[in-house]
């Protein structure tokens, strides 16, 4: 039995594993090798790699996992868990079960772009979804924001930060609350209600085509596209998620399952509005549950209990 598998290899997965490993755990590692920032280039607001590449990262990450003699890295996919502290049992495709006392689960999130051909294909190399992650390098470009309802805070925000040439698509008739509605002109934002049929381009010159015949010529698009558990592990283990299918922890990283612990950008905090899904953050909550679940490990071992 391992005393902790780790479920997903990004930043989160690894950083855990790699404090599991100095403390001598046995971990395994499973990563399904699927990277929610697989199609960018850049990674940023990470000390010290600022501007690297996410792919880079990871290459790296592993090496220094696969450096600690007690952590095991499979690449492959959990389709199963079950059990209760003390006694998961985690069934991989093709691979049989394996069991653990503990699991930490750093599955992580994945977009669903809106239903416009092009849109997805671009995803993350013109077509952006954060601004933290590239709103500088689109500064002083002209930009195109699709979305709707509260959704166009988003136009508001990068005309405020990045670009004075900022367009709204809604993609259809506009949703937009009456507060933000008034906003969007009073900060030079147009709105174009049409929807959109086609994106075309490359970053700097991409063309977005709408139902009417008309196009607009823009440098870059921002899209806060709804997002997804990338498993649905969590829910399996009955754990408590958010209304915006976050897995709910603590402080601690805990979820609502005893033994069950979540990091990255799949968990969050009930009192925070929403998950970052930055590489940085993903990594410090690794790091964070891993510390909580190796204390929690040496203490269940203690013969009494510790402050009682």
């Amino acid at each position: 039995m391992y005393d902790v598998v780790v479920v997903g290899g990004g930043p989160a997965g690894l950083s855990a594993a790699v404090v599991l490993g100095r403390q001598r755990r046995r971990v395994l590692v499973v990563d399904a090798g699927e990277p929610r920032n697989a199609r960018a280039a850049e990674m940023h607001m990470y000390l010290g790699r600022d501007g690297g590449s996410p792919a880079a990262l990871l290459v790296d990450g592993r090496a220094e996992v696969d450096a600690y003699p007690t952590v095991e890295r499979r690449i492959g996919r959990v389709v199963s868990v079950e059990g209760e502290t003390d006694g998961f049992d985690v069934e991989l495709v093709g691979a049989g079960r394996e069991s653990a006392r503990r699991l930490l689960l750093a599955t992580g999130q994945m977009d669903t772009p809106a239903d416009v051909p092009g849109l997805g294909e671009r995803w993350g190399t013109s077509v952006f979804h954060c601004p933290f992650c590239h709103g500088y390098e689109t500064t002083g470009k002209t930009l195109a924001v699709l979305g709707n309802g509260v959704g166009a805070m988003l136009a508001a925000y990068v005309r405020d930060r990045f670009s004075d040439d900022v367009v709204l698509c809604t993609n259809g008739p506009s949703t937009l609350p009456p507060p933000v509605a008034e906003l969007l002109p009073a900060r030079g934002i147009s709105v174009v209600e049409t929807p959109l049929t086609a994106v075309e381009g490359e970053l700097d010159g991409l063309t977005l085509r709408f139902a009417d015949g008309s196009s607009l010529a823009r440098d870059a698009v921002y899209h806060r596209a709804p997002t997804h558990q990338s498993a649905d592990l969590a829910a399996q283990l009955g754990a408590e998620l958010l209304p915006d299918g976050c897995v709910q922890v603590d402080e601690f990283g805990r979820t609502t399952v005893a033994g069950v612990f979540a990091a990255g950008d799949s968990a969050r905090l009930a009192a925070l509005p929403d998950a970052l899904t930055l590489v940085g953050p993903g990594a410090a909550d690794g790091v964070r549950a891993a510390v909580w679940l190796e204390q929690e490990l040496f203490r269940s071992e203690l013969p009494f209990t510790p402050g009682g």
